[in-house]
């Protein structure tokens, strides 16, 4: 796979070393809890998922639970940096630079059970396994992330990534660089047309749509006949972002750079061989539309077992589709012993790796507040980040919450998340990734 080269700007080294050392305060520096006293118990703690989430509060509760009995469900013996995929699918990274072994993080002194979870009885506080076996626990902690569900695009599986024009950017890291060489052949034939998508679910990484698009032009403009090419983009949603001030940016840069926004349309099905998609309306009409590359998003859920489970939501916005938790505290909100984290919590914000950093230590401490029977302490104001790509070298640093109309909540003083930057951007490619593998130590 061939890189992009880059030749920005060059920072001065008083601004780099601020840089620097900026973002490793934020990388090592200690949130709440984490220098807490730790803490006695014969608890049975199961936690479901090994990934971000899942490896972050194990890291945590290892360190303050004196005797508990931590077991992590995870199969997967490999960790993926998914927040390097975009990276991946726009031509910068290679594949391999994603992906450690789930050794490298996993606290000594607990249990890891190396297969799928099953089921889950909240009601006899058990959890089933793939091979039938079962899992009884005190404490519980749903750390699952989301399915992928690209069965419920009629015609799309992803064995297509990577051939017949088709990109998707979701479906591991082998996956996005299938992506950007299907993105690749479609720059060299010369023009034609493009389509992205945003289906009608929550998405985990809210910005990758938005940010394939822009990669993807910044190749284009590379080669130099940016006028050769169609760029369109279909979204379920009137809007382009759930931050207010970031949707209206962007709804005017895809205006200005010729990207056609189609808002309340979803893929419905999609024909490789003719290389033509499906799009459903809001008031169910379909229309058709040929493509010569395609960048495809997948609707997104809890996992079938968390969803045939009682600990789904019964009702609002997230009722049969995410963990029913309390957005602040990250308990359930029937079941008091079961904690939620990351992906699968039905909230308005959150399915980001940043937001799990900020979740982390809420968990820890109000799990332990629980075991102690003391009211639960902490309160997670659903922080969340988007290192938004507008341009190969550029980006925008997007960070908000569930506050104040989703007002910015920046952790840079020298970085505006209302300007395009080569800062924000060598952030993103050079110093998230090890904040992130701190994160998962439990060391932010």
């Amino acid at each position: 796979m061939s890189r992009i080269s880059l030749d920005p700007p060059r920072l001065g080294r008083r601004q780099l070393l601020k840089l620097g050392l900026g973002a490793g305060a934020a990388a090592l520096m200690p949130l709440s809890g984490l220098q807490a006293d730790t803490v006695s118990t014969r608890a049975r703690v199961v936690i479901l998922g090994g990934g971000a989430a899942g490896m972050s509060i194990a890291n945590r509760l290892a360190t303050r639970l004196s005797g508990a009995r931590i077991t992590v469900v995870e199969p997967k013996e490999q960790h993926d940096y998914q927040p390097g995929w975009t990276m991946i699918a726009s031509g910068l990274w290679a594949a391999e630079r994603t992906v450690r072994p789930n050794a490298d993080f996993r606290p000594a002194g607990i249990d890891w059970v190396s297969q799928s979870a099953a089921g889950i009885d909240a009601d006899a506080r058990r959890v089933s396994l793939a091979d039938g076996g079962n899992l009884e626990y005190d404490i519980l902690v749903v750390a699952t992330g989301l399915q992928l569900s690209y069965h419920l695009i009629d015609g799309m599986s992803t064995d297509l990534i990577g051939s017949h024009g088709i990109g998707s950017v979701y479906a591991g890291h082998q996956a996005a660089a299938r992506t950007s060489d299907a993105i690749k052949a479609w720059l060299a034939s010369g023009g034609g047309q493009g389509v992205f998508t945003n289906p009608r679910t929550a998405v985990k990484c809210a910005g990758a749509p938005i940010k394939m698009a822009f990669t993807t032009q910044s190749r284009i403009k590379k080669v130099g006949n940016r006028d050769d090419f169609a760029l369109d983009y279909f979204t379920a949603s009137d809007d382009m972002f759930s931050q207010p001030w970031s949707n209206a940016f962007l709804k005017q840069r895809f205006d200005r750079d010729s990207i056609t926004r189609h808002h309340g349309w979803y893929l419905s099905a999609i024909d490789p061989q003719a290389r033509q998609a499906e799009f459903t309306g809001r008031d169910g009409n379909t229309e058709a539309r040929d493509y010569d590359f395609i960048h495809v998003v997948p609707p997104m859920s809890a996992p079938d077992f968390v969803k045939a489970s009682n600990l789904i939501a019964r009702e609002g916005a997230f009722a049969g589709e995410w963990l029913d938790t309390d957005i602040h505290t990250m308990q359930h909100n029937r079941y008091p012993e079961v904690f939620g984290i990351g992906d699968v919590i039905g909230a308005p914000l959150n399915k980001t790796a940043a937001s799990v950093k900020a979740q982390a230590p809420v968990v820890e401490a109000n799990i332990v507040a629980f075991l102690e029977g003391k009211p639960l302490p902490a309160r997670h104001n659903g922080y969340t980040s988007c290192p938004l790509i507008t341009d190969i070298g550029k980006a925008m640093l997007v960070e908000f919450g569930y506050d104040n109309d989703m007002a910015f909540l920046p952790s840079f003083a020298f970085i505006d998340p209302k300007e395009e930057s080569w800062v924000a951007w060598v952030l993103k490619e050079h110093m998230l990734q090890p904040a992130y593998y701190a994160m998962l130590e439990g060391r932010v």
